[in-house]
């Protein structure tokens, strides 16, 4: 069964989005691979980040209650330098950072292994702080290692990494900065909208090869069986849509459970 969606299917961006991220990646390598000549390789790498607020994000869960003590109000006051103190209330453990592993696809050299490419899916890790401005970083140390970037950002919340005052604003975005050139070329999207055939650049003076995305994600879609997992008669993962939009999404068969 195919996505009722022409582009990106925002009932992703959710609790499944560890899922399709690294799904996707997979995904975008199988396309790219046969197309590559024998001078490139391309891999799949993942990366671990700490996610010091993961509280904050779609679909995660807090610690477990059993964790939390509950003082006991019948208890005697404890003694300290002579004096009675209070009970606590509560006894809240240490918030310890989650490790997310990020997959990015990487065209390497074949004989140097030298990162000629790097494609890299958003994750929400990387668009809110802290995991942002490292990610910024990241970006700048391509840059100055002449590594092509592809950006892919398919997630609506959370902030882009990218900051330019004619960035358009659009429900995704993909981005493309070629090394050695101070220009970025931009795909902007709206959930209306079908993803876009993006050029994926190798090596001067090699031509670019191409990444059909759209065709990526129907894939996915279609492999993982990912309607088994959504309830399109709930409201999708915030933020929240226009009332245009909710309107064009319930011709789609969405949000018709309810009246939202």
């Amino acid at each position: 069964m195919p996505s009722p969606f022409p582009g990106m299917d925002p009932y992703l961006e959710g609790h499944l989005w560890p899922d399709v991220n690294s799904s996707l990646a997979y995904l975008i390598k199988v396309q790219i691979a046969p197309r590559l000549a024998a001078p490139y390789t391309v891999h799949l790498n993942n990366y671990t980040v700490e996610d010091t607020s993961p509280e904050e994000d779609v679909g995660i869960m807090c610690p477990d209650v059993e964790i939390f003590h509950r003082a006991d109000v019948a208890r005697e006051p404890s003694a300290m330098y002579g004096m009675a103190t209070t009970p606590e209330t509560l006894v809240l453990p240490a918030i310890k950072p989650v490790e997310v592993r990020i997959p990015v696809v990487e065209i390497r050299d074949r004989k140097s292994n030298k990162l000629i490419t790097a494609i890299e899916i958003l994750s929400p890790v990387n668009k809110r702080k802290p995991g942002l401005q490292p990610y910024r970083e990241k970006r700048e140390r391509f840059h100055y290692a002449n590594v092509h970037l592809l950006e892919i950002d398919l997630l609506r919340r959370g902030e882009r990494p990218m900051e330019h005052p004619y960035l358009p604003k659009s429900h995704y975005l993909v981005t493309l900065v070629r090394a050695g050139k101070g220009k970025t070329q931009v795909w902007a999207m709206d959930v209306k909208e079908p993803l876009p055939v993006v050029p994926v650049p190798l090596k001067q003076p090699d031509e670019d090869t191409f990444l059909d995305l759209g065709k990526a994600m129907k894939d996915l879609y279609e492999q993982g069986v990912f309607e088994k997992s959504l309830d399109y008669g709930e409201a999708p993962p915030p933020p929240a849509f226009s009332e245009k939009e909710v309107d064009w999404m319930k011709g789609l068969g969405c949000m018709v459970e309810k009246n939202w």
